[in-house]
């Protein structure tokens, strides 16, 4: 399983951990990642994202149809179709 965020692109870094003799050994800080499904009542559907907590944050801000909108118009590719339900 990757570990990239869908929504905020983030992704796996490099670094050193430092001893107290400052050594150093390679590392990876690792975004914490879940996956998890929420649903868009503008269009009735479920969908299932892999985000980081940074997103889990700005959808339970701005609200999760409000954000894919808004990652839509910057040119973000997350990967949902949003399309309206014509009721």
């Amino acid at each position: 399983m990757s570990r990239v965020c869908q929504l905020t692109g983030r992704r796996p870094k490099a670094g050193n951990n430092v001893s107290h003799s400052n050594a150093k050994t390679k590392r990876r800080f690792v975004p914490n990642i879940h996956t998890k499904r929420y649903f868009i009542p503008e269009t009735g559907q479920w969908v299932s994202i892999k985000l980081s907590t940074k997103a889990m944050k700005n959808i339970n801000k701005l609200g999760v149809y409000a954000y894919l909108r808004k990652l839509e118009k910057k040119g973000v590719n997350t990967g949902v179709k949003l399309t309206k339900v014509i009721s």
